[in-house]
């Protein structure tokens, strides 16, 4: 999963209509690997085969209930799910948002508030997950840094990180855009006892321009902040 349009998305709803609906707004947004089902029968076969990362579910199925089928999927795995519902029922509501669910919304509803609600539940469910993968590997200039491997890849050829290079620029990547301090990054790769490590800083900074920058006495994208600390360059 590379963005929050790539979840795979499971929508069970009888309504043939309603289903094609939503598909087609949900698409309209993005999203793209859509897998309907008009009944706990055929969303149990969709569930089996595409694991999905978020369930959208109707109450009232033809076979049994979506807070049945919602217990069955969470009993497996935990995945995040928004309730639909002709029924406006405070019991309801409150029954599907105890039951673990992450939203209800009642039929029938204006969609870009369906949308928005979606949204929110995939950003808080999933952003984390996808931060952490974007800052696996980070595009600097013409350098691809590998972090799992810490390894630098630049015009064909590959360098590899030290521990404190690799913390450095760890520190410098999530705050990218931003200024560290010199403190901010001894603290990141000396701990507390920091003190008089700024110089040892330098010669670091010093080494991971030459593995990154195209040249490293006029560098582009690692700049020192006169005074401050250092900065790693938003790509444009």
């Amino acid at each position: 999963m590379e963005r929050i349009q790539d979840v795979k998305i499971l929508i069970v709803d009888d309504n043939e209509e309603l289903l094609e609906m939503l598909e087609k707004i949900l698409k309209k947004e993005g999203f793209l690997n859509l897998f309907p089902a008009k009944s706990c029968e055929e969303a149990r076969k969709v569930y089996e085969t595409v694991r999905p990362d978020f369930m959208i579910l109707d109450v009232n199925l033809p076979d049994g209930d979506g807070f049945h089928l919602f217990m069955e999927f969470r009993q497996k795995e935990d995945i995040p799910a928004l309730f639909l519902s002709a029924r406006d029922e405070d019991q309801d509501r409150l029954f599907g948002l105890g039951l673990g669910a992450d939203d209800y919304i009642t039929k029938p509803f204006l969609t870009q508030e369906l949308l928005l609600r979606i949204q929110l539940i995939l950003k808080r469910t999933y952003a984390g997950v996808l931060q952490q993968k974007k800052t696996e590997e980070v595009k600097i200039g013409n350098a691809s840094v590998d972090f799992k491997s810490a390894t630098v890849k630049k015009d064909g050829k590959e360098s590899v990180l030290t521990a404190k290079e690799l913390a450095i620029l760890k520190k410098l990547t999530e705050n990218r855009g931003n200024i560290v301090t010199f403190d901010m990054l001894c603290d990141a790769v000396w701990g507390d006892g920091y003190y008089g490590y700024e110089n040892t800083l330098m010669v670091h900074i010093r080494h991971l321009r030459e593995k990154i920058e195209e040249d490293p006495s006029k560098p582009k994208w690692i700049l020192t902040v006169r005074g401050l600390g250092y900065k790693l360059v938003k790509e444009a």
